[in-house]
């Protein structure tokens, strides 16, 4: 199978999903719907970060290449399209972890001790050793996931923001120690002209060599789960995208409502209930303007809330769980997309190593 190569004349716009197995709505709606309209807009590298996937589970990865498998398809399903973006697995582009070695050189230690999310996974992961170089190191091989591409943008939602700069200290830290360093033509130059010619030039090409990614805000709804907290297969309590009609409609009965709510007579209020706050992502107005209605009057019950949740989000997942049903019916042609687009992105990866290596010294 022949893919084409997307446009290359677009700011371009870099991210990546850890496969932990079959994606759910947060993940729909926290990335991946988002990163369909992306690829209408930006030349756009989309990855599944298996290598990302050790730093937590090294200790059993036994379900890492159906995970990797499961998200490819959800992926696909979900509209990603080969012909406008490149997808690909992090461990198929080698330079990743080039590039990831040669900034460890650089990037001090207290700089990745200080990020938010080290301490605070270590909390809600103590069943797990984490006391390891590659947890320490992830946000270190996320600057490289990045910087490797010279990405334009990263698409992350208001409260991932802090996370990209992390990545643009790297890469102001490597230009410091190399982009600035004196070439032999500049050494050699007699006069304030030829100097400040050298200058010139060597700052323009200095500036392609890692430049500091920009933060791309998308929108980022608001999406418990079937318990009332935040979404995440860590809670049990997710909706897959792949789940079908009568598995999303069993995990919509029990799902937890306004807690004030007692009594099918007693008056609710969507905006405190679980419910409430999926309508407001998945159902039309008109739909919206009924529960509303209803739940404040007590004029319906949660049972047909939920139902009519249900009928919403069964639409919307019936298109991808379509196209998933092809893509599992070929393999090969999924195995065609990941291979097309790990060439792409080692292409691409390689026109920043081969700078980056002259850069350091690595002749």
């Amino acid at each position: 199978m022949t893919i084409e190569n997307p446009s290359t004349q677009r700011p371009r716009v870099l991210s990546g999903m850890r496969p932990t197995g079959k994606l759910h709505l947060g993940n729909y709606m926290g990335a991946l719907h988002n990163w369909v309209k992306l690829q209408h807009q930006y030349e756009c590298f989309f990855f599944i970060a298996d290598y990302h996937a050790l730093t937590t589970d090294y200790a059993d990865t036994s379900e890492l290449a159906n995970n990797v498998r499961e998200v490819a398809l959800d992926f696909l399903a979900a509209g990603l399209d080969p012909k406008l973006c490149t997808i690909f697995v992090q461990s198929h582009v080698p330079a990743h972890f080039e590039l990831h070695t040669l900034l460890s050189m650089i990037t001090p230690l207290s700089w990745l001790e200080r990020v938010p999310s080290y301490k605070d996974q270590q909390e809600q992961l103590r069943e797990k050793d984490l006391a390891t170089y590659g947890f320490l190191g992830y946000p270190l091989l996320q600057a490289a996931d990045i910087l490797i591409y010279r990405a334009d943008y990263v698409p992350v939602g208001q409260d991932q923001a802090a996370h990209v700069e992390l990545t643009r200290e790297v890469a102001r830290r490597f230009n410091q120690f190399f982009a600035s360093r004196p070439t032999p033509a500049l050494l050699h130059a007699h006069s304030d002209k030829e100097r400040l010619a050298v200058e010139i030039s060597q700052n323009e090409i200095a500036e392609e060599i890692l430049p500091e990614p920009k933060v791309l805000l998308t929108p980022s709804a608001k999406l418990p789960g079937t318990d009332g907290r935040k979404m995440s297969k860590s809670y049990g309590n997710t909706i897959l995208l792949s789940d079908p009609e009568e598995v999303i409609r069993a995990k919509l009965k029990p799902m937890v409502t306004d807690p004030a709510r007692i009594r099918r007579s007693d008056p609710g209020n969507p905006e405190v209930c679980p419910v409430g706050d999926l309508h407001k992502v998945f159902s039309p107005e008109a739909t919206r303007l009924k529960v509303w209605e209803g739940c404040t009057t007590a004029g319906i019950g949660c049972i047909e809330c939920k139902t009519w949740l249900g009928d919403n989000v069964v639409a919307l997942l019936a298109p991808i769980q379509e196209r998933r049903r092809y893509f599992e019916q070929h393999p090969d042609e999924v195995d065609a997309i990941l291979a097309e687009g790990a060439v792409r992105a080692s292409a691409r990866a390689e026109q920043t190593m081969d700078q980056v290596r002259k850069a350091v010294g690595l002749r």
